[in-house]
């Protein structure tokens, strides 16, 4: 039995402050707690979210081609993308760490835009299976969305401890603004999409 949504009771749930309102009969109903204008659905949020995707699919790229650590000595200077310093991690008899960093910068970020894309097909097109697996991926998605700035925290506190030293100094790389603006535009799209467009087709079947 498929249990009726907030819309097809007439409700609307404030974006702002998370109150169900009955919005009436006013044309452009406001929030009665917060103040905040009500809309049935987010505005435009399929398109938004497309974009948002669309941009961080293409930062994935140079996020992982790009050097992430540059690192100056008196001797050499090298250059670190995240595949290398899962190799070196790995090399060096730390698997854990090199699982991790593989794991957060790497595995999450492809996983998250792959599951968006996933999220957004079947809304756009109404599909009608599955709905509550796609709510727990949405729910899942926001969650671990918080630790995939992991690996740009540990580039911050390495730059920041090693400029203490006179023997080297590490820049944070290309690779590293790209990234970042992976982890971001992943975020902000998980935001503006819209996940009561899940249920949409079961309230047109009901």
């Amino acid at each position: 039995m498929t249990l009726p949504t907030a819309r097809a009771e007439g409700l609307i749930l404030c974006e702002t402050c998370g109150l169900v309102c009955d919005p009436g009969d006013r044309p452009d109903p406001h929030c009665p707690r917060c103040g905040a204008a009500l809309h049935v659905r987010k505005v435009d949020s399929i398109k938004r979210t497309w974009a948002l995707l669309i941009a961080a699919a293409i930062l994935y790229v140079p996020a992982n081609l790009l050097p992430v650590m540059v690192t100056y000595t008196l001797f050499n200077t090298s250059r670190d993308t995240i595949m290398s310093g899962i190799v070196y991690f790995w090399k060096s008899g730390s698997p854990d760490l090199a699982i991790l960093i593989f794991a957060v910068s790497i595995f999450i970020p492809l996983a998250k835009i792959l599951c968006m894309v996933l999220l957004l097909v079947a809304a756009q097109y109404g599909v009608d299976r599955g709905l509550r697996q796609r709510a727990l991926m949405f729910r899942v998605i926001e969650f671990v969305g918080r630790w995939s700035m992991l690996d740009i925290f540990v580039i911050t506190m390495t730059v920041g401890m090693v400029r203490f030293r006179s023997l080297a100094t590490i820049d944070a790389g290309p690779g590293a603004a790209a990234f970042g603006a992976v982890v971001v535009l992943t975020m902000i799209a998980a935001h503006t999409f819209d996940p009561r467009l899940i249920w949409d087709r079961s309230e047109k079947k009901s």
